[in-house]
């Protein structure tokens, strides 16, 4: 009687505990513009706090299609769904949709989070940062994308002689220069359009030039309004840049290139792009750069490191905790463009959610002169993968140079792909160029397809390849 007495309230005390947690939920949401278009799809709450859900587009092509195109134009886009707020405790999140559901699942499996169908209606809770994706009826498409934001603290409230301040609505803004020691700070609840360059002009919309800048905030950053080709985003060339909060949108050429840098940080970004070259983050010769906690769905490259010739070194890079979705090339790559050293480089702790692409999950394509080694892929859980993993030397047409590089220390570390829905069993390729061009001391080790452990044989491998490891 006393152990029932005692277990009675071990979990009357444990239920109490847990409804305190879930009452104490603290939510930031942050109304919409008016004139901001949402989506038809999806409506959201957070403990009973709307959620404002907004669009962005995404390319609707299916895979095989995608093999022969080079651009997307508006005939070839469909709407997706995303909402953001800041949380702090434990809450409930109801998803209502405009048909019935028959099947729900939340992304990345890794997450853990299991949702709860009721007619038109979906619930489940969350309880710390992240960004989670929910599919609908298997439409992997018209998917709502969640955000969950970290609480925001010091926030500006209007511009000041070091802050440059967006608040609630809808802006226009056009080559914004920021200068060394200012702040950037773009509220929830602002949308910002970047303004065509006269003249078709290549420009940024935003430009970090300088040290010690921080650009940060909940609001989106939107590139729709420019003809593709002509501007990134947000441009970036200094030190110690700290990048947090922000969505950016429908970029007409690479979303964030990251050009002669160091110490910069990239945190908490979300990144949408449909058009050709919407890359989202290139960082290209930098150095002591950090990439987490993002969410990236662009039709050319994710995450992708390049060096040109004369800029200085790629190394010190770490990308981790980011949750990837592959509409076109790659996932998590270096290359094409490999002219100056590239070291220490890691890929961390990382969710690839879809791959609906023509090129490579994970890759080093060095298609130029440059030494690329001390590579490292660990822990990446891929979902979905057409083209698994690959180490490439030799010549495409992005080579500029006649030298050929290397590759060497490369290595692929507890790397799971479920593959569950791919109609070809996904490929491992190393490609050596020519025996002073090679492939070298490759790595493998504790790599899953499909719940099978990767053997060598696996492995597809040319002459000019050597030492390489696959473990256990």
């Amino acid at each position: 009687m006393t152990m029932n007495r005692m277990t009675t309230g071990i979990l009357a005390g444990l239920l109490q505990v847990a409804a305190m947690s879930l009452a104490s939920a603290e939510i930031q949401a942050y109304p919409s513009p008016k004139e901001e278009p949402l989506s038809a799809d999806f409506s959201v709450s957070a403990d009973e706090t709307p959620v404002p859900v907004y669009v962005a587009k995404v390319c609707s092509l299916q895979p095989p299609e995608r093999k022969l195109v080079r651009d997307v134009d508006e005939s070839k886009v469909a709407d997706t769904s995303f909402a953001s707020f800041n949380l702090k405790g434990t809450a409930k999140i109801t998803v209502t949709t405009v048909q019935p559901v028959k099947s729900a699942q939340i992304l990345p499996s890794s997450s853990g989070v299991v949702p709860k169908v009721e007619g038109n209606r979906i619930t489940f809770t969350v309880s710390k940062p992240g960004q989670l994706v929910l599919e609908i009826n298997g439409d992997w498409l018209r998917s709502l994308q969640l955000f969950i934001d970290p609480w925001e603290t010091d926030m500006p409230t209007g511009s000041s002689e070091k802050v440059i301040y967006y608040g609630p609505g809808v802006h226009e803004v056009s080559d914004v220069v920021v200068d060394s020691g200012k702040t950037v700070y773009i509220a929830g609840g602002a949308v910002l359009y970047g303004k065509p360059t006269p003249g078709g002009k290549t420009a940024a919309v935003f430009n970090l030039l300088g040290d010690d800048i921080t650009f940060r905030g909940r609001g989106i950053v939107d590139g729709g309004r420019c003809p593709v080709h002509t501007r990134s985003l947000l441009y970036v060339s200094g030190k110690r840049i700290k990048i947090e909060g922000v969505t950016f949108r429908s970029s007409s050429s690479w979303t964030m290139p990251v050009r002669r840098s160091e110490q910069v940080s990239i945190d908490n970004v979300k990144i949408f792009g449909f058009r050709a070259n919407s890359d989202g983050i290139d960082l290209c010769n930098s150095r002591q750069v950090e990439v987490k906690g993002c969410y990236l769905r662009t039709f050319d490259d994710l995450v992708v490191i390049k060096t040109d010739k004369g800029e200085g070194e790629a190394s010190k890079i770490r990308v981790s905790r980011c949750v990837l979705w592959n509409e076109f090339a790659h996932a998590l790559s270096l290359g094409a463009e490999l002219r100056e050293p590239l070291h220490d480089i890691q890929f961390t702790d990382c969710d690839i959610i879809r791959d609906k692409g023509r090129e490579w999950s994970l890759r080093v394509y060095n298609c130029d002169s440059a030494p690329v080694r001390d590579i490292l892929f660990s822990d990446i859980r891929i979902e979905e993968a057409r083209q698994f993993l690959s180490l490439f030397i030799g010549k495409a047409i992005w080579s500029k140079e006649v030298e050929r590089g290397h590759i060497d220390k490369v290595t692929f570390r507890n790397i799971s792909l479920t593959a569950n829905t791919v109609e070809v069993p996904p490929v491992i390729e190393l490609r050596g160029f020519d025996a002073e061009h090679a492939v070298r001391s490759s790595l493998f080790e504790n790599v899953t397809v499909c719940g099978r452990r990767l053997h060598s044989g696996a492995v597809n491998q040319s002459e000019f390849v050597f030492d390489t490891v696959v473990t256990p």
